[in-house]
């Protein structure tokens, strides 16, 4: 029996998938934190130059993120240990320029698609860490990073295809 690939035509509404027929605001809870690839560099600490306002990330890690899950070790009580945590919501996220260009809740919101590492594409978790996308294996603790400056790095927002 010959088999033909089904093109995006061939995908009904209801087939397709909620991330490309839901509007952010209008997502579930459970729709909603299932966005996040688990790529941690949201949990990198970022320095931002007083005079010029620019932007730079390094390979420095929020105390609480977890190095090798790359997901955060007191999740449902982060605001409260760590202040300066931004709680994501939809209203949030066009203004959040330090996001980095790999982040779901920022493609999704310059209407843009997921990427083909993220879990929801593939089916797997683990992809997000195979493509080299999340920070597993390129980050220290903020525990024991001493002075931030001399931590910069470029890759956590990178375009990447």
């Amino acid at each position: 029996m010959a088999r033909r690939q089904a093109s995006r035509a061939d995908v009904t509404e209801e087939e397709a998938p909620f991330w490309e027929t839901v509007a952010l605001e209008d997502m579930n809870r459970e729709q909603w934190e299932s966005l996040c690839d688990g790529c941690a560099r949201c949990c990198l600490l970022k320095l931002e130059d007083e005079d010029t306002l620019e932007l730079a990330y390094t390979n420095v890690a929020c105390r609480l993120l977890d190095m090798g899950s790359c997901r955060c070790s007191k999740y449902a009580d982060r605001s409260r240990l760590v202040p300066d945590c931004i709680t994501m919501t939809p209203e949030i996220v066009p203004s959040l320029r330090w996001m980095p260009k790999t982040c779901a809740y920022r493609l999704l919101s310059e209407g843009k698609s997921l990427l083909w590492w993220h879990p929801l594409v593939s089916g797997d978790p683990d992809t997000v860490h195979q493509a080299g996308i999340s920070v597993r294996g390129r980050v220290v603790s903020e525990r024991r990073a001493g002075d931030l400056e001399d931590h910069i790095v470029e890759w956590p927002n990178e375009d990447i295809d």
